[in-house]
């Protein structure tokens, strides 16, 4: 499986719960996902790591309320919780994550004025991680994507990567989601519809 990449998405405290923008469920993925961090052979790891004060960020816009939409110059921005701030106790990965095997953790949302959802761009679409010439460069044609959540950082990586022409499987029982006005089923069937390959083994 050398052509192959794990990549877990997010499995910070602040997205589990009791964190600042917890995921239903957040933790309970955490054995499955260190399950299958032990059997691929190459693990890369995504940290949302915000500044202080990040546009993305409702307290950022005075009257605005957590989970409300703006429009950015890049285009639409829903508006979050604090969370994730570089350093904090919630931008943490989940202190159970097995991540020591991780080669590569692409660090994103760390560029004040512009939020990142997805592993390999920025919300403009248009400005690289670098993950995938991390993944060409070493060969690896094929990922699966883990971690939260479904509906936004995990749909969007896995939407680019597709793009990229990668290989792309989620494990939807490695991943809960934050459904935002049905927003997991709307992420689902644009997955599906890119060409993403969509399993739950836990449902099988």
């Amino acid at each position: 499986m050398a052509d192959e990449a794990l990549v877990v998405i997010d499995l910070q405290n602040d997205f589990c719960p009791g964190g600042a923008l917890a995921v239903n469920g957040g933790d309970e993925i955490v054995p499955l996902v260190n399950d299958l961090i032990r059997r691929t052979e190459h693990v890369v790891l995504t940290q949302d790591w915000h500044p202080a004060g990040h546009s993305s960020f409702a307290s950022s816009h005075p009257g605005s309320q957590p989970f409300t939409m703006i429009d950015m110059p890049y285009g639409p921005q829903t508006l979050w919780p604090d969370h994730c701030i570089q350093g904090s106790l919630g931008s943490d990965f989940h202190s159970g994550l097995a991540w020591t095997k991780a080669e590569l953790v692409i660090r994103k949302g760390f560029r004040p004025a512009i939020d990142s959802y997805s592993a390999f761009f920025e919300n403009d679409h248009k400005t690289p991680t670098g993950l995938a010439g991390y993944l060409r460069e070493r060969g690896i044609d094929t990922v699966t994507l883990v971690g939260l959540a479904t509906d936004f950082c995990v749909a969007f990586s896995a939407l680019d990567a597709v793009k990229q022409g990668f290989a792309t499987t989620v494990r939807l029982d490695a991943c809960r989601g934050i459904d935002l006005n049905g927003s997991v089923e709307a992420m689902l069937k644009r997955m599906r519809e890119a060409g993403v390959v969509l399993e739950d083994q836990a449902s099988d």
